[in-house]
C-alpha cells in the first residue's frame, strides 16, 4: 500500500477575523468534502503559525492528508466544499504556497 499524501498550504492572511474565518472553513472540510457520497480527506490540522521571522510572512498553516494523488486532484478540481474554501480564501489572502508530499520515512 502506498504512503498517504500530505498537502502543505500556507496563506498570508493579515486580518485575524478573515484568518479564523478561514480555519472555521477548514474544520469542517474532513466532514463536508465528499467524493461518491463519502469523506475522503483523511485528516486536516490547521492554525495561526507562531510569530517567527521563518515564517516569512505567513500567518496560516494547513496540513491536508489524503489517501492518494487522485483524491488530491479530485480536492483541488472538483471538490465543491473545496470550492467555496477557494472563493473565500482568494478574496482575503496576499499570497499562498502548496506543496505536497509522501512520507519516505514511514
Amino acid at each position: 500500500m502506498s504512503s498517504s499524501i500530505n498537502r502543505i498550504t500556507l496563506f498570508k492572511i493579515p486580518d485575524v477575523e478573515n484568518q479564523q474565518k478561514l480555519l472555521s472553513i477548514y474544520k469542517e472540510m474532513p466532514h463536508k468534502a465528499v467524493k461518491d457520497g463519502k469523506p475522503y480527506i483523511r485528516a486536516v490540522k490547521a492554525g495561526p503559525t507562531k510569530a517567527d521571522q521563518r515564517n516569512q510572512g505567513y500567518t496560516i498553516a494547513v496540513v491536508s492528508v489524503f489517501d492518494s494523488v487522485d483524491d488530491m486532484k479530485y480536492y483541488d478540481d472538483e471538490c465543491a466544499a473545496h470550492a467555496e474554501l477557494k472563493v473565500f480564501a482568494k478574496s482575503v489572502h496576499q499570497g499562498a504556497m502548496m506543496a505536497f508530499f509522501e512520507n519516505e520515512l514511514e
